[in-house]
């Protein structure tokens, strides 16, 4: 009777202890740059320019990596030795939730792709005078006092004080989940070949009923009525990782669209000869266009069986660099264990944090929410690592970051609030068929839908 408002209470309290932290170190911030200011002209006098920064390393900027570097840099002091470093391999920031809908609907793949930098304090970029270094480049190994590059003959080697590790998760994995690509131009092109594939085929089967699966096989059918689309999902129920009413509302909304569903099932290959989908329990369903992936090391490889790599099957933590450097630190499921710090469980690397999707935080949803959280915790204690201070800021998982908005097809959506015994529903009327693109853009400081490429003419090739 009382879990629902009992629900309401917990996520407004929750909400109030997150701001009122923000506003904290706000403040402290504040106090500290009044102080810095009223003894500038001491400091000036006493600190010397010739040394060279302490490295803060952000490796990777999705959005945990990329909340990460804004908080850090929005907190160093103009006088401080630190400067931010972040190391990512693409030359836009991917906004993936759109990735099932642009795989589908034409024309709004340019959207998927937000220009780095905008995110950033004004003014931060070592190319405009300020703490920030951005590389366009992968690590290719971590040590612990610094990281190696890819790029190069011999990849360049970064010493670095501190250490943010935000990775994410499936880095090896393709549309509709993720882009395979570093450059824009060549996102796009796989975005339009996904287009023209589902627009071309007859008979198009969907492995995989979490999210991307459902998304996208709803929006596929949605927009081609015409075309038979069947989704397989392996589990008892698709959504299968969330509450009964969303289960149920996503599996209503697929069969409203004449989506047949099968449950219970999984795909193990394609027989292109025949034109089927092959099935675990031996069933062959008509197939033209599967969508699906499975990791390389587990491809079927047959005279007539072949099992493209298209992923709407969830995605593994991308933590190979810290697996390299503390075995022990990683979990059975490929996650990095971290301390309520988000410092490593290795007391040996105690300036190493991890953030986002690659760290094991046991949060049950993981999504932009929970990351960002996670970054501003990261970036909070390294701040006071700078400060000479022990950190004290924890992570701990809460039910309202698992807030999810799942698409039935391209005029129909279900938004889900739950904390694993109570659930509410949500459906709406969806009237922008790319979704919240604008609102993504606006969040990272971008314009929709102006890309000028100044924010590449700045970065860095190397350090």
């Amino acid at each position: 009777m009382f879990e629902k408002p009992i629900l309401v209470i917990n996520g407004i309290g929750f909400g109030l202890s997150v701001a009122l932290s923000m506003l904290r170190h706000s403040l402290s911030f504040r106090l500290k740059l009044l102080l810095h200011s009223l003894s500038s002209s001491s400091s000036r006098s006493s600190s010397s320019t010739s040394e060279k920064p302490l490295n803060i390393v952000v490796v990777g900027a999705s959005i945990a990596g990329y909340t990460a570097a804004r908080t850090i840099a929005q907190y160093l002091l103009p006088n401080s030795p630190y400067r931010v470093v972040v190391v990512e391999p693409r030359d836009h920031f991917h906004f993936t939730w759109v990735l099932p809908r642009f795989c589908v609907a034409e024309g709004h793949e340019h959207k998927a792709f937000i220009p780095y930098g905008g995110y950033l304090p004004a003014g931060s970029l070592e190319a405009d005078g300020g703490k920030v270094a951005w590389i366009r480049d992968r690590v290719a190994r971590v040590e612990r006092d610094a990281v190696t590059l890819e790029g190069g003959a011999s990849g360049e080697r970064i010493p670095y004080a501190f250490l943010v590790v935000a990775t994410g998760s499936g880095a090896a994995d393709s549309l509709p989940s993720r882009v395979p690509a570093g450059d824009k131009a060549d996102g796009l092109e796989l975005l339009r070949q996904m287009q023209r594939r589902i627009k071309e085929a007859k008979d198009l089967v969907v492995v995989g009923g979490g999210a991307a699966g459902v998304e996208l096989a709803t929006d596929a059918k949605s927009k081609y009525p015409e075309k038979k689309v069947t989704l397989v999902h392996s589990r008892a129920a698709v959504m299968h990782r969330f509450g009964p009413r969303l289960q149920a509302a996503a599996l209503d909304g697929c069969k409203e669209l004449g989506i047949e569903v099968i449950t219970g099932d999984r795909v193990v290959g394609e027989d292109k000869e025949k034109g089927v989908a092959v099935l675990k329990s031996g069933r062959e369903i008509v197939c033209d266009f599967l969508v699906r992936h499975l990791p390389p090391i587990m491809m079927i490889r047959h005279t007539k069986l072949t099992v493209p790599k298209v992923n709407c099957t969830g995605q593994r933590p991308d933590s190979k660099l810290i697996a390299q450097l503390s075995p022990s630190s990683i979990s059975e499921s490929g996650h990095i264990l971290t301390k309520p710090t988000l410092q490593l469980q290795d007391d040996s690397l105690p300036n190493i944090y991890a953030c986002g999707d690659v760290s094991e935080t046991n949060t049950t949803h993981p999504n932009s929410r929970s990351a960002m959280r996670q970054a501003m915790v990261c970036a909070y204690n390294v701040i006071s690592g700078t400060e000479g201070k022990k950190p004290k800021d924890t992570y701990e998982p809460h039910w309202l970051d698992g807030v999810i908005k799942l698409t039935l097809g391209l005029d129909k959506s279900v938004a889900n609030v739950g904390n694993g015994k109570t659930e509410f529903l949500f459906p709406a009327k969806e009237k922008d068929e790319a979704l919240m693109a604008a609102g993504a853009w606006h969040k990272l400081g971008a314009k929709p839908y102006e890309d000028d490429g100044s924010f590449l003419s700045k970065i860095n090739a190397k350090i």
